[in-house]
């Protein structure tokens, strides 16, 4: 286990351990249900066709595989700086460094295009602006985070619990449609299912953001690995009844044309009134993802400028809320800069690149420290291995390399820039003295 460097800013402050196991859970369940499902669900369909929800249980698959090493990780190494720690302590901390920036990045590009995704829904329903309606939420949301991880909790578990009834309402209308139709139809084959799996891979970002509270849990060896299996089985099972459901009630071609598809299955089923209702769920669902986003990544910026891999101002915990200010402020002013990102579904894929790499490089972690220390406390290991070697991490690795060839030539050029950028950035980014 690493030492605390002795150089690292506010020895004397630290974040403080509010949660327990059902409120990491539910955090989990939030990040994870949020916008994804909402905002994909009509792209994904318009590739598999009815069989969209087989699209969500292979991406299920493979996330199952990264988030076992997760677990497993999590348990020996609980700080905030997750991915950081767990690659610094493997690899070293340049590659650590690019993992860490990579998740950054991805966060506060997410938390961005949620936030857009936000203000589209609330335009619709009052008419501002959409931009200054997203600066707003991202302005408030910091707000909300500043105030501290049990305020920050609670108003995220308030949210999961509606949007996870937005989806179990959708699940309800489309059980008697049920057997309705051919659930294997693909109207481009193995190909379009293999590339909205893919795709979907996106509404499963979270169960990794759930690590970086473990400076905040109580008992974070056990609560944060239990926390992130419990969230990612009941996410993966209303995932698929609900496009089982949605699929049911209308076709595919009308979810895939549409920009509202859980709006529209209410809608057909129970009228406009229903309409009106899925789309302000819509607004906490995309509100809960942009906070949790925001959290983590402010999670992440902090533990690494503990470290002293970022500018250590970034690591100012606030004497009376306890929380990272300075990276809270700084997520929020990048976020607001990527208002600008783009389409939903290639910041998803630019999203999910860089998911697949972090996994490959996370599974390769927990392989590589089987070998260096062996005889290290695992709280959590994961089950089956041949010898050392386990073998529920080498299928994660083979299967995020196989998605990561699913995903477009320009979302591989653009990621493996940001890939290079990071690399470059390491070199230089070492606020150690003498480093």
């Amino acid at each position: 286990m690493p030492k605390e460097e002795p150089d690292a800013p506010n020895p004397g402050t630290k974040l403080r351990r509010e949660l327990g196991l059902a409120a990491v859970t539910l955090s989990g369940v939030g990040i994870i249900l949020g916008a994804g499902i909402y905002a994909l669900l009509g792209e994904a369909a318009g590739m598999a066709g009815n069989a969209v929800w087989l699209t969500f249980t292979i991406a299920a698959t493979i996330a199952a595989f990264s988030a076992l090493s997760y677990a497993e990780l999590s348990s020996m190494f609980p700080h905030a700086s997750a991915e950081f720690e767990y690659v610094s302590n493997a690899f070293g901390r340049r590659l650590a460094f690019v993992v860490g920036w990579l998740i950054i990045f991805s966060g506060v590009f997410g938390a961005a295009t949620v936030s857009l995704g936000f203000a589209g829904y609330f335009s619709d329903l009052v008419g501002f602006p959409v931009l200054p309606s997203a600066a707003l939420i991202i302005i408030l949301l910091a707000g909300v985070l500043f105030s501290g991880i049990k305020e920050t909790a609670r108003v995220a578990i308030a949210l999961t619990l509606i949007e996870a009834a937005g989806i179990v309402m959708v699940i309800l209308i489309g059980l008697p449609h049920i057997g309705r139709v051919d659930y294997l139809e693909m109207p481009q084959g193995i190909p379009g299912l293999l590339q909205a799996s893919a795709l979907v891979f996106f509404a499963y970002m979270g169960f990794e953001e759930m690590v970086k509270l473990s400076e905040e849990t109580r008992n974070p060896e056990r609560n944060i690995p239990l926390a992130l299996i419990i969230a990612l089985a009941i996410s993966i099972l209303l995932y698929v009844l609900v496009s089982l459901a949605a699929v049911s009630v209308v076709s595919w071609e009308q979810l895939a044309a549409s920009r509202a598809p859980f709006a529209d299955v209410a809608s057909v089923a129970l009228g406009p009134a229903a309409f009106t209702l899925i789309s302000v769920i819509a607004l906490f669902a995309t509100a809960n993802t942009a906070l949790l986003m925001m959290m983590a990544s402010s999670r992440i910026i902090y533990g690494m400028a503990a470290s002293l891999s970022l500018p250590p101002v970034l690591a100012r915990v606030h004497p009376r809320t306890r929380t990272p200010w300075t990276a809270i402020i700084a997520v929020a002013l990048a976020s607001m800069v990527f208002l600008f990102a783009g389409e939903i579904d290639f910041v998803a894929n630019v999203t999910n690149f860089t998911l697949f790499v972090t996994f490959i490089v996370i599974n390769a972690s927990v392989i590589l420290l089987r070998y260096r220390a062996p005889g290290a406390v695992r709280p959590f290991r994961i089950p089956g291995a041949i010898g050392l070697l386990p073998i529920i991490p080498v299928v994660g690795i083979i299967s995020s390399l196989f998605l990561l060839t699913q995903l477009e030539p320009l979302v591989l050029l653009l990621g493996g820039a940001l890939v290079a950028l990071g690399a470059g950035i390491a070199f230089v980014g070492d606020w150690r003295p003498g480093a």
